[in-house]
């Protein structure tokens, strides 16, 4: 008994630090039979006027530890990432033997009010701001629970308090600044557009591929503007939520392969793509198509479910190897530059394509290092009141890496590469040599 109450408390340790930044919205919940002693369900940031409605249904109990049990350890609570800890501290050391008897949370509700009932709904005041999660303690093992659980969590705002406010505190600017971005690739997609036309005699098919990429990251975050702005005002997305990930979708699959096309240099290097690029592509699109079921079934069931935590590492294994595979066709194409370096003369050529690869090699590990690693540790270290920090860091990063890629591989003519004098020529095989000890 003790030893499943220590795992499941520190598995629900290792879920305060995965939570991730979807929205706390209406949600409907459904246990079956679990006799989990913690059941973490939805996380919030509450202002000095949250509210709570929490409405549970169809309430039975089975495998009861005998007759008369104690009800009142058995119930939902509030309780802080830091006072979990030391609730959890509390365990360990047998200062108390339920959370739910703590004075570090919040008994928002427990079944010894039912009084033989199979339901009830109550609306609980949160007046310390701060961000919560919502849990479900149950300290009678082997009791195990079926309940179907609707739990409503807003801040009041306006001047008398008659607005509802559905996203969590540090959230709820996030439809203006999705939107703002949305903008700002609008305009991309603008210039860009300007740019095929009038460079359109050294336009390869790589360059319409980046336009459908900014055209499709323009979508989703329009689409997740419109979800969140639904969200803020109802609770609920009322249907954009399927167009954001329809588009969240596209938008990922198309990025790295993109990463990848570039990365071998199809179209523009070379009209073909060499075997071992394809097995890449072939690893890479079935990669993302797991990453995005993971992401839907992440973000749309909840902590909850016994499955959320494998879920939750099928995503982050799966984004590492995709992101870690991108970097391959890179890393050949540099190797080939150096090797045609060598031997078709072209060295003042291949000086250049190959200091280009390496940038281009060296900004997408940044990429990848910046979006994964440190919006993380931002997202983790920063105050609930603004999580938005986080969002606007990777969305600056992303717009950094479309705008580094679109004016390092624009469409250009190629006779500044022709029109290299023997000097050049001299000095950039010289460089070429000292290039050898040049390590990835």
């Amino acid at each position: 008994m003790s030893r499943l109450l220590s795992s499941s408390l520190f598995l629900l340790l290792t879920l305060f630090a995965a939570f991730s930044l979807s929205s706390a919205e209406i949600r409907t919940s459904s246990v079956r039979d679990d006799g989990r002693p913690i059941i973490p369900f939805d996380e919030f940031g509450f202002t000095h006027k949250g509210r709570l409605e929490l409405n549970v249904s169809k309430i039975a109990l089975s495998q009861q530890p005998g007759p008369g049990p104690d009800l009142s350890r058995v119930g939902f609570f509030l309780c802080t990432r830091d006072s979990w800890i030391h609730v959890f501290q509390q365990l360990e050391e047998g200062e108390i033997r339920c959370a739910l008897l703590s004075n570090l949370v919040k008994r928002v509700y427990t079944f010894d009010k039912l009084k033989g009932g199979d339901s009830f709904s109550t609306v609980f005041s949160e007046t310390d701001a701060d961000q919560y999660t919502l849990l479900f303690a149950n300290c009678l093992q082997p009791l195990r629970v079926s309940m179907e659980v609707k739990s409503v969590m807003y801040n009041l705002e306006g001047k008398n308090g008659d607005r509802r406010d559905y996203l969590s505190a540090g959230k709820t600017i996030l439809p203006r600044i999705y939107f703002v971005f949305s903008l700002a690739y609008i305009v991309l997609v603008g210039l860009w557009i300007f740019v095929l036309y009038k460079k359109r005699l050294t336009v390869f098919r790589i360059h319409f591929f980046m336009l459908a990429v900014l055209v499709l990251k323009t979508l989703n975050l329009l689409c997740e503007a419109e979800d969140k702005s639904y969200i803020k005002r109802t609770g609920s997305a009322h249907g954009w939520d399927v167009l954001f990930y329809i588009f969240s979708f596209l938008k990922g699959i198309t990025l790295f392969t993109l990463i990848v096309l570039i990365g071998t240099g199809w179209s523009f290097l070379k009209p073909y793509l060499a075997d071992k690029e394809k097995k890449v592509l072939m690893i890479v699109i079935p990669l993302q198509v797991v990453a995005n079921i993971a992401q839907v079934v992440i973000d749309e069931t909840g902590p909850f479910s016994h499955d959320w935590v494998t879920w939750k590492q099928v995503f982050l294994l799966v984004d590492v190897v995709c992101c870690c595979a991108v970097l391959f066709p890179i890393v050949w194409s540099i190797k080939n530059l150096r090797e045609a370096a060598r031997t078709d003369g072209k060295a003042a050529v291949n000086l250049m394509k190959l200091t280009l690869f390496r940038q281009y090699y060296i900004v997408v590990i940044c990429y990848i290092y910046f979006t994964r690693v440190v919006v993380y540790a931002l997202e983790t270290i920063t105050s609930y009141r603004y999580l938005w920090t986080s969002v606007v860091a990777a969305e600056l990063a992303t717009l950094a890496f479309y705008v580094f890629t679109g004016y390092k591989f624009k469409p250009e003519a190629h006779n500044p590469y022709f029109v290299i004098d023997d000097e050049e020529e001299e000095a950039a095989a010289e460089q070429l040599k000292l290039e050898d000890e040049f390590e990835l």
